[in-house]
């Protein structure tokens, strides 16, 4: 991504803050994993979208509007320090985090509570935009957690908004340079399924499978995943976030995998199964068939207008019906034995994206469709889960060049 596609997000975001605001987004810290052990560093996506720094521990954007509508930003991060860059590696100096925000003022972090506190105290702002936001009540307070306490201590009269409310809005529609970045890593994301595909065989780890894939994606610069792969064979593939690598795929097992890169920090998301002896049983056959059916109708369906909620309502009625065709099921509500999960949601810089989920669909979303069937009676569960993007008048499957039909999955994995 280009430092004007940063900037351009940022420009959007301060055109929905009410003037007299100011709004911070925290890139976040490492995270203690054991004794003197960290976690990789991971920043907060938001930020990254902001400011496409997305290597720089506890930076910070700050940003101040006044009645006028004119913005005064700045973005702080941890000035050089030769000793501890030797053991964590260089850390961005500020005419590289220009050139990559496109933002002009870069400051080191020491200055920002006190810059803070200067626009706080001088009576042109009454509200502070913070991304609060946590998945549970009990989750780890994050930086921007933290740093509420301090205004609620101190500035008890700066009123607080929400700025996760705002980002969501700017994160759902994709921009154009979004959009290639997610089918270039639609193809990475291709080449890591194919080479798991042609080196499948019964006896076969799953760990062997990942080292495939791993191999195929370490031939591009898409490192790290865009989520930890899931990758499973015969009963493991009933545990549907499964990540224990450790199971052996035996003759006539379903090979199921959820998997996906990061590009440009756009993060595809793409399961396959396929039997791990090259060719489909009958009963593999009848269930792959039901769920196929059931992608290949939505990605007819889906275009802009449709309610987004009818969009997973006909994942499972649609391919109910199949089941129930089939003999698997009995009635339609029956069906949520067989399809154990939901079957759509939005990716982008999350794989999960943080989006303001739409009533109605429109153009330049882009999100999955995930048709996941899982019939324990015949040991069989699997997934088919593609990437869609809604164009003007319909949409498009922007995986639909990895093989997803019994005839392309066999012919790979037999020629």
């Amino acid at each position: 991504m280009k430092a004007e596609f940063y900037k351009g997000n940022r420009q959007r975001l301060y055109a929905k803050l009410p003037a007299g605001s100011m709004v911070a987004f925290f890139s976040g810290r490492v995270v203690l994993k054991t004794n003197d052990e960290f976690f990789p560093f991971f920043a907060d996506r938001s930020f990254v979208y902001l400011t496409g720094l997305d290597t720089c521990v506890e930076a910070v954007l700050l940003a101040a509007k006044d009645a006028d509508g004119s913005v005064d930003e700045r973005i702080y991060i941890l000035p050089p320090d030769p000793f501890k860059e030797r053991w964590t590696g260089t850390r961005v100096k500020p005419p590289e985090a220009e050139a990559i925000s496109g933002c002009s003022d870069i400051r080191f972090i020491e200055a920002f509570q006190g810059d803070f506190r200067k626009l706080a105290l001088c009576g042109n702002y009454g509200s502070l935009y913070l991304d609060l936001y946590k998945v549970n009540d009990w989750d780890a307070d994050r930086q921007a957690h933290e740093f509420l306490k301090y205004v609620q201590a101190y500035m008890p009269f700066i009123q607080i908004g929400n700025a996760n409310a705002l980002i969501r809005e700017l994160r759902l529609i994709k921009q154009p340079c979004e959009i290639e970045a997610l089918k270039y890593g639609e193809k990475i994301t291709g080449e890591g399924i194919l080479a798991m595909m042609r080196a499948s065989h019964p006896g076969m780890y799953e760990y062997q499978y990942k080292a495939e894939f791993d191999r195929a994606l370490q031939q591009y610069k898409a490192y790290p995943y865009g989520f930890p792969p899931i990758i499973s064979a015969g009963r493991n593939n009933f545990c549907i976030h499964y990540y224990s690598y450790t199971g052996q795929a035996q003759d006539g097992d379903m090979i199921l995998n959820d998997v996906g890169v990061s590009w440009d920090n756009l993060i595809t998301d793409v399961s396959r199964g396929w039997p791990c002896n090259g060719r489909f049983t009958d009963r593999q056959r009848i269930l792959y068939e039901c769920a196929l059916a059931t992608s290949d109708h939505l990605f007819e369906i889906v275009k802009p207008g449709m309610r987004m909620e009818d969009v997973d309502k006909t994942i499972h009625a649609y391919c109910g019906v199949q089941l129930m065709d089939a003999g698997l099921i009995q009635d339609l509500s029956e069906e949520r034995q067989i399809m154990w999960h939901n079957g759509a949601h939005h990716i982008g810089f999350d794989v999960h994206d943080v989006v303001a989920t739409p009533e109605i669909i429109g153009p330049n979303m882009a999100f999955c469709i995930d048709v996941g069937v899982y019939y324990e009676a015949w040991g069989i569960g699997f997934r088919i889960e593609d990437n869609c993007l809604t164009t003007e008048d319909g949409c498009i499957n922007l995986s639909a060049g990895i093989p997803r039909t019994i005839e392309d999955i066999e012919s790979v994995m037999n020629d």
